[in-house]
């Protein structure tokens, strides 16, 4: 049988395979050709195929080739409700991000060239003007995430000195980074100071001596301490650290820029907080609830960032044109006071519950005139991307049961666009909360075809 197996030159010469050569190129149609012929003599030898036709090889050569190129990366619908999805890609961009985004990345742009001067530039003007703007603070710069800002600034200003920080921020968020290895791959010595529920002021105070570059504040993030617990505040470390001459220096975290309680959730503390309380240098993430795009912000005195952008790793850890011209454009929509409006974390945060409830129940109601049994039902929605844990938003759910909820969670992930909810007791649960506008039509269409197979 593998006598009667064909050529790759055989294969090649079917019109059937002439659109694979169009689309993929010959190189790439030979490899899934000598694959699927492969994968056939295998199956004969083992006994478990048949010889198939010539024209169903090149269809499974066709298949591994789709499946050698389909994009891994892809757009997807988040009806999980949980706001900044760090496995979804966190903060989804402004309309006018997209564009500053769409701007810059179809030509060329004034990267790193002053077009005043009409020599080189440097790249770290960009988005500098507006982040000193919206802070109130002297200088600032951007990389390409806030891990990359913490490492950068412990590297260029507390390399071969003592960094004081209390016990219980000694963090890890996900992906593994830990407060502790990033400290030793700075190059500073890690001073704990504390227990894991309570430091003390004194606690810092007394650890301070001729080789301490630093206190550092880590804000908790992703978890609680709770009960018998206290800490200084940020106020009091900065007058802590002024009297000794050492800057303060504070992982903020998520770039929230509004008071979180006035919707319901439990305080986060904001970037304008910790300025006003004296900090000499903030750092914090572009797509958490800043909501903008992946980078870390470092803002604070001039002198200090000025020594963190000389720094060689800053040129390592830099961020690109189309991070700095989607980060410029978030910018903006705060500095024009339109960042409820036009971002959409913040949208989704401060959306009203009466407008959530009414899209969830007008959406089941379509689904039961389709046939399928949805319910509008009550739940609660969460920020994500380690900020406010613990802290929900009340919200309006739409609950489809299924005989197979896995099946059919599994089905909708192979849509396209692929749509991601929440199972629970035998339910797949969409929030409206997290489904953009234009995203609405798309899952209703997805639910219909996908229930019943």
């Amino acid at each position: 049988m593998l006598r009667k197996l064909p050529s790759i030159d055989k294969l090649l010469s079917l019109p059937v395979t002439t659109d694979l050569l169009t689309e993929y190129g010959h190189t790439l149609t030979v490899e899934a050709l000598r694959a699927t012929l492969e994968q056939q003599r295998t199956a004969v030898l083992q006994g478990t195929a048949t010889l198939p036709e010539n024209t169903q090889l090149v269809q499974s050569a066709h298949d591994q080739l789709k499946t050698w190129f389909t994009p891994t990366l892809k757009p997807v619908i988040n009806a999980t409700g949980v706001i900044v999805h760090t496995n979804l890609g966190r903060a989804p961009l402004s309309e006018a991000a997209i564009d500053a985004v769409t701007a810059v990345a179809q030509g060329y742009a004034a990267l790193e060239f002053d077009l005043a001067a009409g020599k080189r530039g440097t790249r770290a003007v960009h988005a500098a003007q507006l982040l000193t703007q919206l802070t109130n603070t002297e200088a600032a710069t951007a990389v390409n995430n806030n891990a990359a800002a913490v490492l950068l600034m412990l590297t260029a200003l507390c390399q071969g000195k003592e960094v004081i920080i209390s016990r219980s921020q000694l963090v890890e968020i996900g992906g593994g980074f830990r407060v502790p290895d990033v400290m030793a791959q700075s190059g500073a010595a890690l001073v704990e100071v504390g227990t894991t529920n309570r430091t003390h002021l004194h606690d810092y105070a007394n650890a301070i001596n001729e080789n301490t570059g630093a206190i550092m504040v880590a804000h908790h993030s992703n978890f609680k301490i709770v009960g018998f617990t206290t800490e200084p505040t940020l106020s009091d470390l900065a007058e802590l650290s002024q009297a000794h001459h050492i800057p303060l220096l504070y992982d903020q975290g998520s770039g929230a820029m509004f008071d979180t309680s006035a919707y319901g959730l439990d305080p986060e503390p904001t970037v304008p907080d910790a300025i006003q309380a004296g900090c000499d240098i903030i750092t914090f993430s572009g797509d958490k609830l800043l909501g903008g795009p992946q980078a870390g912000i470092l803002c604070g005195k001039a002198a200090l960032i000025a020594a963190i952008k000389k720094h060689p790793l800053a040129r390592a850890v830099r961020a690109d044109k189309m991070a700095l011209s989607a980060l410029s454009a978030t910018l903006m929509l705060y500095l024009k006071g339109k960042a409820l409006e036009k971002i959409p974390v913040w949208h989704m945060i401060s959306q009203p519950y009466s407008s959530i409830k009414e899209t969830a129940d007008r959406w089941a109601a379509h689904l039961q005139e389709q046939g399928i049994p949805a319910q509008s039902i009550s739940g609660e929605s969460t920020v994500g991307g380690g900020s406010l844990p613990g802290t929900t938003l009340p919200t309006q759910l739409v609950s489809i049961p299924h005989a197979n909820v896995d099946k059919l969670a599994a089905t909708l992930r192979g849509y396209d666009p692929p749509i991601i909810g929440r199972i629970q007791d035998g339910r797949f649960l969409i929030d409206p909360r997290t489904i953009l506008p234009k995203q609405a039509t798309t899952w209703i269409q997805a639910i219909t075809e996908k229930y019943s197979l």
